[in-house]
């Protein structure tokens, strides 16, 4: 696809300019280092010392190296048995922090009429306090297992990856009454892709190069709030 750059770090491609956001009816979001600016998981490691093996996995995941997600969870969750689950509240009051721009983007968003999205190949842990904090609609992530207030390595139930994610989102979709075409998808892995790809737009935040290849709009520096300068809302923005 041709791109554009409409200003410095801010590139479309495939779409027209001129998108008016209340002509979308959902927003769905990834949320590690995509609503928020953390891999939780990479910093559950870092706080009981076993961050560098994680991370690298991660990373690998997030290029679309390792291809099963479900694999490159199940082996980072294993290298976490054992972890208190005063470590993950740790990470939310300490390390957790909303990327930039993402509660004017929630406000503009829901100003004109869109339901907000939550899907993410994490945890409830942090799903489930950010659902009511920022006023969510919707949210679905993984579950951690917990026995006597430990992590045992494992899941509850199916892995939201990339195909659930994508699920999830045509569900909403059905839920909602609205059509795919009228939902916009903002992520930065290859996790996302095909929930990307099920999108009427979708847009990559500081994301991977593979994600950045497909993506119609693509925010490589600045907040992201900055997607209001591609879909205009319905009250005036700066």
């Amino acid at each position: 696809m041709k791109s554009t750059a409409l200003s410095p770090g801010l590139v479309i491609q495939g779409i027209e300019l001129n998108l008016k956001l209340k002509d979308f009816k959902l927003m769905a979001f990834d949320m590690d280092s995509t609503l928020i600016d953390i891999e939780c998981i990479d910093e559950i490691a870092d706080v009981v010392g076993k961050g560098p093996a994680v991370a690298a996995i991660t990373d690998a995941a997030m290029r679309g190296e390792i291809k099963s997600f479900k694999e490159s969870l199940t082996t980072r969750l294993a290298l976490l048995e054992g972890t208190p689950v005063s470590v993950l509240q740790r990470v939310y009051e300490h390390r957790l922090r909303l990327n930039p721009g993402a509660l004017q983007l929630l406000a503009y968003a829901r100003w004109d009429g869109l339901k907000i999205l939550l899907v993410s190949g994490g945890f409830t842990y942090f799903t489930d306090r950010l659902k009511p904090r920022l006023g969510l609609d919707y949210a679905r992530s993984n579950e951690l297992e917990i026995i006597g207030d430990r992590l045992t390595g494992r899941i509850l139930g199916p892995v939201i990856d990339a195909q659930a994610k994508r699920d999830t989102v045509a569900e909403v979709c059905r839920l909602m009454g609205c059509s795919h075409d009228q939902v916009i998808a903002v992520g930065d892995g290859a996790n996302d892709l095909e929930m990307m790809q099920f999108a009427g737009l979708s847009v990559a935040y500081r994301a991977k190069p593979k994600v950045r290849e497909f993506a119609n709009v693509c925010i490589d520096s600045g907040g992201l709030d900055r997607l209001l300068e591609v879909t205009t809302p319905s009250v005036a923005y700066r």
